[in-house]
This record gives structure tokens, sequence and C-alpha cells, in this order.
């Protein structure tokens, strides 16, 4: 869903947004956890994954997928022009995600409330991120400033 900068005036309780899929790639994974130092063995060493864990095969940092998520939900348009801060999140990690997966998000609007300055509120949502096979994967509650109407 493609929406452009959504006020703190248009969002109703309950309201659901999806946003588009991204396939994690190989590229993505080497290039993120390189950059930030993601250097376990549970990420980067396929020999380690296959023979001491369940999975099988490297997973993806927890960090990753939450960044992918936030980048599928800045790119709706949802918060273009309209977001002005991130004020917290709480975040659950359901199972693992794999390079090869595709990732989307289920936005719910869970609460809203006046701020004390006139030109802004606070929203927040609850993010649902599922695999390609419709397997939540994630879940996380991020409280949004988001600018009203003017």
């Amino acid at each position: 869903m493609k929406t452009n900068g959504l006020f703190f005036d248009d969002y109703r309780l309950d309201q659901t947004f999806t946003t588009d899929r991204r396939t994690i790639t190989e590229t993505d994974h080497v290039q993120f956890t390189t950059a930030f130092g993601f250097f376990e063995p549970l990420f980067m060493d396929k020999d380690y994954v296959a023979t001491r864990t369940p999975y099988g095969k490297r997973i993806v940092p927890g960090a990753l997928t939450f960044s992918v998520a936030e980048g599928l939900t800045i790119l709706s348009g949802m918060l273009h022009d309209t977001g002005m801060a991130l004020l917290g999140v709480e975040m659950n990690i359901v199972q693992p995600v794999f390079i090869g997966d595709t990732l989307m998000v289920e936005i719910q609007v869970v609460d809203k409330r006046e701020s004390r300055k006139p030109d802004r509120g606070i929203v927040t949502y609850r993010h649902r991120v599922c695999n390609q096979d419709g397997a939540e994967v994630m879940t996380y509650t991020v409280k949004r400033m988001i600018r009203r109407t003017p």
C-alpha cells in the first residue's frame, strides 16, 4: 500500500496497513553483519549452524529484520512528511529469519493521544512482521510522534 503522509488526525484505532514485500538477500546479510560487527557464528558460519544449532542454515540478525521492517514502513509513505520522531520500541522475535525469506509488515494503530504541543500527537502501532509463508517472525510496538493536520 502506498500512502502519502498520514497526519495524526487521519489515524483511527484498529486501522491496519500492509506494506510491500522485500526479500532478504545474501548481499543484505553480508553487508549488514560486516558493517555492524555481527560476527557471531550463528550469522557467519554455515558449518557451525548446520552442526550445532537447530536451524540448519545461517539466520539473519534480528536487528536486520527490524531494519528491513522499518524500511518497508517508511517506503509505504504513511510517515512521509508527517513522522517527527521515533519515541520507543518493544520487540519480540518469534522465529528466525533466513537469507532468502521475503518479509512484509502489517501495521495496526493501537493507541493515539494528544501531546502537549498542538501541532503533533503520539501514535502507537503494533507491527507484525511475516515471512513469505505468512508466518509471524517478529512483532513490535512502536510509538511515534506524528504531525497534526496543519
